[in-house]
């Protein structure tokens, strides 16, 4: 990345360019910037859906609708305080209330066996500093605030051990002002240790509805236990990364200099998968799914630019089993100057700006939403993604992008999809185009704050 360094030193000599590296200091920090939501009550009648649906199209201006939060009292209990997903979300959250005037304190419940302290450190002064209070979770402090807040939010099943762990005989009393966060897909964290006061809160939100639909068949089905009424929210693009994707002189710097150091031309087509490497993320299927595509390209003999495969979310240092099975398969196939591995970063703009179209290849149940792909199509980049989870209610099939299956049985069509993307600049530039449309409509930060002071109000009001 040296050639990448190198250039955004000589991007620092323009004025207009220093505010893009104010935007992206602040972007690394706020990957997952808690913005837009399309809030449906899952358990709702038609007329509480027609609240929501009036309150999403309400216009950016105009007071904050969050401003009714202001002087109370939030504590926000998370289960740990790092760089990945669900601290991030809360701790915008914390923002976007503490914006408002809201006193608001964080808790972290457990410190990873391998937390890196310095992020740790680097987060919590970044709260201080925005007026955010932090106490210790087990800390009288704690619960002295749990106690007089005026609302309660746990962000993540996971965090449901602080409340018998450390309120103990007080957690009666706050289980009506709770409000329970909730992102994951993955079986093992129904387990009643975690969940156990689900039923007894003021309400849950999810952030899909695919996966609140599976929280409540799971935790009926293998728990015993009823959710409470429950709400979705669909996340959505900063103000911030919204004006780096609109600003056309920005985004063709960052592209030329991102390709450059990634040693490919400018026509040359590039198709992404921006995600923590893992087998859940399916890097190896997109990879099986490139290098067949590559083959059809050849056997088909089609007339298009080079095609190159892009993993952004490697780990250099670490050269786990998995991304070395996934940089074996690319020496064994040969088509290493095809595929490029990328360090994992939480600035995704220059990569989003560099790009022709993402791979969003999540695999089981699919992503719980998908943060990155509403931040691609905000670069009007189509998306191929997986028909599962969250992604198919974001992209839509044959519009902003293609969706093909999960598993094995998904590497050809993604492979096709490759190809009809590769082949058809005119239909890969209109879906771009619609998925800009579409994150306009439904994914910005004013729906958001429309959407998340209507849940907020009726939590209020149950507290």
């Amino acid at each position: 990345m040296g050639k990448q360094a190198t250039a955004w030193n000589t991007i620092q000599k323009k004025r207009w360019t220093l505010m893009i590296l104010a935007l992206f200091t602040l972007l690394t920090l706020t990957f997952f910037f808690f913005t837009r939501s399309a809030f449906n009550s899952c358990n709702s009648t038609d007329h509480f859906q027609a609240q929501i649906q009036s309150a999403s199209q309400t216009s950016s201006s105009g007071p904050n609708p969050l401003g009714f939060m202001k002087s109370k009292l939030v504590l926000l209990v998370s289960h740990e305080l790092s760089l990945s997903g669900g601290p991030l979300l809360l701790m915008e959250l914390a923002f976007l209330l503490r914006g408002v005037g809201a006193e608001v304190v964080w808790i972290t419940n457990q410190k990873p066996a391998q937390a890196d302290d310095g992020v740790i450190y680097s987060l919590e002064r970044k709260m201080l500093d925005r007026g955010v209070q932090v106490f210790s979770a087990k800390s009288q402090k704690a619960i002295d605030t749990a106690m007089k807040a005026d609302l309660v939010v746990l962000n993540t099943a996971v965090a449901g051990k602080w409340l018998e762990g450390v309120l103990k005989e007080n957690v009666k009393q706050v289980l009506p002002k709770v409000l329970w966060w909730i992102h994951e897909m993955r079986g093992h964290y129904f387990k009643l240790e975690y969940v156990k006061h689900l039923p007894f809160v003021a309400g849950a939100m999810i952030d899909s509805h695919t996966t609140a639909e599976y929280w409540k068949n799971r935790t009926r089905e293998r728990l015993g236990i009823k959710m409470p009424e429950t709400y979705v929210v669909h996340l959505g693009n900063s103000k911030d990364l919204m004006e780096v994707a609109e600003d056309s002189v920005a985004k063709r710097v960052l592209r030329e200099h991102v390709r450059e150091s990634l040693g490919v031309r400018d026509d040359d087509l590039l198709f992404a998968i921006i995600n923590s490497v893992s087998r859940g993320k399916g890097q190896d299927l997109f990879l099986h799914s490139f290098y067949e595509s590559l083959h059809l390209i050849q056997e088909k003999k089609q007339q298009v630019p080079s095609v190159h495969a892009v993993i952004v979310g490697s780990d250099m240092n670490a050269q786990t089993k998995f991304e070395t099975e996934l940089r074996n398969f690319v020496l064994e196939k040969k088509i290493q100057d095809r595929v490029h591995f990328v360090n994992k970063t939480l600035t995704v703009a220059p990569y989003l700006a560099a790009i022709d179209v993402l791979v969003q290849n999540s695999q089981a149940r699919g992503e719980c939403f998908g943060r990155i792909t509403i931040e691609a199509m905000a670069f009007q980049l189509p998306v191929l993604g997986t028909a599962a989870g969250g992604t198919m209610e974001i992209v839509v099939n044959g519009t902003t992008g293609l969706l093909h299956p999960i598993g094995k049985e998904g590497v050809i069509p993604l492979a096709n999809n490759i190809l009809k993307l590769a082949t058809h600049v005119e239909r890969r530039l209109t879906m771009g185009k619609k998925g800009y449309e579409r994150v306009k409509d439904v994914f910005l930060e004013h729906h958001m704050s429309q959407r998340i002071s209507f849940v907020l109000k009726k939590v209020l009001q149950k507290a």
